[in-house]
C-alpha cells in the first residue's frame, strides 16, 4: 500500500549531470574510496598566490587555494581546464599548467559537513602564472579572494593548514 496521496510523485533526488554521482551515492563513494583532486596554485605577476575564503566544507571559514575533484573518465588536461572555468571562470590551457606535486589531505568531515564521516583527499597540485581580476570571480565555493605572498600564506592561521603546507616547503 502506497503511503503518497493519490497524484502526488515520489520524491526523487534530481539526475546529476553526465560523469557525476547522485548526491546519496556521492555521500556513499566518499565514506568508502579517496577522492582525487587537483588543486591551482595561481601567481600573478607580483609573485603573490591566490587563496578563497571557502564557503563549503569541509574546509568551511579557512583561506584554501581553489581546486576540485577530477571526474570519472576525465583526463587531467580536461580536469584542469574545468576546474580553472568552474572554480575561477578562466579559460586557462592545461598546457599552463605545471605539476607541484602529489599531497593527501584527510578531513574529519564530508562535503556535507557530517561529523565522523571522513573524506580523504589524494591532491595533485598544479601552478601556473595568470593574473586576472579578483572581483569577479565566482563564489559558488569562496565566499571572497585575495592575493597574498607565500610568507605571508605560510604564517597566516586563517589560511587552512594544508594550504599552508604548499607554502612551507
Amino acid at each position: 500500500m502506497s503511503t503518497e496521496p493519490l497524484g502526488w510523485p515520489a520524491m526523487r533526488e534530481a539526475k546529476p549531470p553526465a560523469g557525476a554521482l547522485s548526491a546519496s551515492d556521492f555521500r556513499r563513494a566518499v565514506e568508502m574510496l579517496p577522492l582525487v583532486s587537483i588543486d591551482l596554485l595561481l601567481r600573478d605577476g607580483a609573485g603573490r598566490y591566490l587563496t578563497g575564503l571557502r564557503a563549503n566544507p569541509p574546509a568551511r571559514g579557512a583561506w584554501f587555494v581553489p581546486g576540485g575533484r577530477i571526474r570519472k573518465n576525465e583526463t587531467l588536461r580536461q580536469a584542469l581546464r574545468r576546474i580553472a572555468r568552474e572554480e575561477l571562470g578562466l579559460s586557462v590551457p592545461a598546457e599552463s599548467w605545471r605539476p607541484r606535486g602529489v599531497y593527501e589531505h584527510f578531513y574529519g568531515t564530508n562535503f556535507a559537513g557530517e561529523a565522523g564521516r571522513s573524506t580523504h583527499y589524494v591532491v595533485l597540485a598544479y601552478e601556473a602564472d595568470f593574473p586576472l581580476d579578483i572581483a569577479n570571480l565566482p563564489r559558488a565555493q569562496h565566499q571572497r579572494y585575495r592575493w597574498a605572498s607565500a610568507e605571508a600564506i605560510a604564517a597566516d592561521p586563517g589560511v587552512h593548514p594544508y594550504t599552508q603546507a604548499y607554502f612551507k616547503e
